[in-house]
């Protein structure tokens, strides 16, 4: 028994750790250590007193090392402060998963600079560990390396980790050029509603991959004789769907194309990196994708996701609904325009630098200033299309944007079963929004904000919808349990203070 809460405080030490982007040499400096003593504490094989937790408790700043048990977090709002200065977009929640599932492609080592420090890439990190890759924060804590091994330990696999990330249905793709047999937990994330894997399998099964379901695990076996003779038609097209054939067509010994594909910005910067690997793919930022795929990679490759549109588009909400001139910088613009077109419609107030490069060479940035205004509701209703269409995961912010502009908006988010129904928690402060089905919400403004206490809900960007509508109402709310929020954003509430928000971090005792 005292050994198994040795290896659970351990975990617990090399989370907080990792968290706060420190190696273990570092946290040993901290604590006037050596690094094989970190390293024996963090796998559970050292005594370790209260007081040396408490140390290391300090040392980390964290709460949960201290106590010892990982309460949830959650957020207390002063409301009706207005926002100033300017704030940078970071790199890509959705493109950071994308290319840790993508690593497992490569046999040599693969350096991903700026990655999100999000719970997300936090639980694929636990998942790739635990089956034997070798990854470290390095620059301190700036950059990520990551060394697979030469055979991967599927049966040690942390389905815990596993299961709280919906991205874990990646590994698919990389993962049948490696094993013939292997077994993958359920993916979770969101609760968005029912979401099959089927549109996954159906480009999956060209490969030879066959899966059965139960017990709450894929069983994946691959038949090797079998490829693509014709090109892929995805029935969907989604992000993670082309992701997953793009993973699958890029160790396949031939020329793979992909159509009906996504062009939407994780799924370019995803063929930025293969061609970083040596994978020519050509057509890329149109639906037809065409693979040439090479059957070993063994490389070292350096190589800088870039930065998020739906964190832009996340903060240039913040600048409306609390009725802020507000910079923000380094926004990929190409994923943003149809958002901005609707928006200037509506009577937004803005100005946008000339355009610059990412650090990835590809991606145009610009610098995009938002001031206060009097907006209107759209006359067309608010729904998403697949790119270049207004981005899929944009459409809850234009919620609380309605709320503020004058007149009555129709929201259609027809792609998730249940998100609309959370957007309407935005009336526990204030917010006038009527469910006209699971899909469509009518909102009206202009709104009053009113502060609150509730719980978060259980979907990323409704719960980022939530905050931003505590921020602009008058008196302090408490937002409970915002563990989804951390899924997708890196220190969200810190970085908004540092322009002029009040949102303090806090957890139960």
């Amino acid at each position: 028994m005292a050994d198994d809460y040795l290896v659970r405080i351990g975990k617990l030490i090399r989370d907080a750790r990792q968290h706060r982007g420190w190696t273990q040499t570092q946290l040993a400096e901290a604590l006037g250590t050596s690094q094989s003593a970190v390293n024996r504490i963090e796998r559970g094989n050292q005594n370790i007193s209260l007081e040396m937790i408490a140390r290391i408790g300090e040392a980390l700043d964290s709460e949960i090392v201290s106590l010892g048990y990982a309460g949830p977090m959650h957020l207390r709002v002063v409301g009706r402060r207005r926002l100033s200065g300017a704030i940078d977009v970071k790199t890509s929640k959705n493109a950071c998963v994308a290319l840790l599932c993508a690593s497992l492609l490569n046999k040599g080592r693969t350096v991903l600079r700026r990655v999100a420090r999000i719970e997300e890439v936090f639980r694929l990190l636990e998942v790739l560990n635990s089956i034997g890759v070798r990854t470290r924060w390095i620059n301190e804590g700036v950059d990520l390396e990551i060394v697979p091994p030469a055979e991967l330990d599927m049966e040690s696999i942390d389905a815990e980790a596993a299961i709280r990330t919906r991205s874990i249905i990646m590994f698919l793709g990389p993962l049948l050029h490696r094993l013939d047999r292997f077994k993958l937990p359920y993916a979770g994330g969101c609760d968005l509603g029912t979401r099959t894997i089927e549109p996954h399998m159906i480009a999956l099964r060209r490969f030879g991959l066959d899966i059965t379901a139960t017990d709450n695990l894929y069983h994946a076996q691959v038949e090797r004789s079998v490829s693509p003779d014709r090109p892929i038609v995805l029935t969907e097209r989604g992000d993670t769907v082309t992701e997953n054939a793009l993973l699958a067509a890029a160790r396949h010994d031939g020329v793979t194309v992909i159509r009906n594909a996504s062009s939407n910005y994780m799924v370019q910067d995803l063929c930025f990196f293969l061609e970083a690997l040596g994978v020519r793919v050509d057509g890329i930022g149109t639906t037809t994708l065409t693979v040439h795929g090479v059957p070993q990679i063994d490389v070292d490759v350096d190589y800088s996701p870039s930065e998020d549109p739906v964190e832009a588009m996340s903060l240039l909400a913040a600048a409306v609904v609390t009725e802020s001139e507000l910079t923000i910088r380094r926004v990929p613009i190409e994923f943003m325009e149809i958002e901005l077109a609707v928006l200037e419609e509506m009577g937004l107030d803005h100005d946008r630098s000339p355009e610059y490069p990412a650090d990835n060479g590809r991606t145009r940035l610009v610098d995009l200033t938002v001031r206060p205004s009097k907006l209107e509701a759209p006359i067309d209703k608010i729904h998403p299309m697949p790119f270049p269409g207004l981005n899929i995961d944009n459409v809850p912010f234009f919620a609380a944007i309605a709320a503020t502009a004058q007149g009555k908006t129709l929201i259609h988010d027809w792609v998730y079963d249940n998100r609309a129904i959370y957007l309407t928690d935005l009336n526990r402060l204030g917010g006038r929004l009527q469910l006209l089905d699971p899909h469509r919400v009518l909102v009206e403004g202009p709104t009053r904000w009113r502060a609150a206490e509730m719980m978060c809900p259980p979907a990323l960007r409704p719960a980022v919808v939530v905050l931003l509508a505590m921020m602009a109402a008058e008196g302090t709310s408490v937002l409970r349990n915002v563990y989804v929020i951390n899924r997708g954003y890196e220190e969200l509430a810190e970085r908004l203070n540092s322009v002029g928000a009040q949102i303090e971090i806090f957890r139960d005792i």
